[in-house]
């Protein structure tokens, strides 16, 4: 089981590319919108558009960077043990 889940708030995102650049295994821009989206994610949609990416997983490094590096905060890294979000 996962230890950490990434939650990605997509329509926050501002297509800076940030996170794409520093995490690129994980991060991809989108070519149909611009925004970032979170690789093999899961995504959870209302009225056809994706509100939220999750993706659960073990090591956090990649993905602490990208959200420390995000300049609105759309990136969280919640710990699944305690539901506490770190970011």
């Amino acid at each position: 089981m996962a230890n950490w889940k990434i939650e990605h708030d997509r329509p926050g995102c501002i297509a800076c590319g940030a996170c794409a650049a520093v995490s690129p295994d994980f991060w991809t821009m989108s070519p149909a919108d611009g925004k970032s989206d979170l690789v093999g994610s899961k995504h959870i949609e209302e009225n056809g558009e994706i509100v939220r990416e999750e993706l659960e997983l073990d090591d956090l490094k990649s993905n602490k960077e990208a959200a420390d590096c995000c300049p609105v905060n759309v990136i969280h890294l919640i710990d699944k043990k305690t539901g506490q979000r770190i970011i």
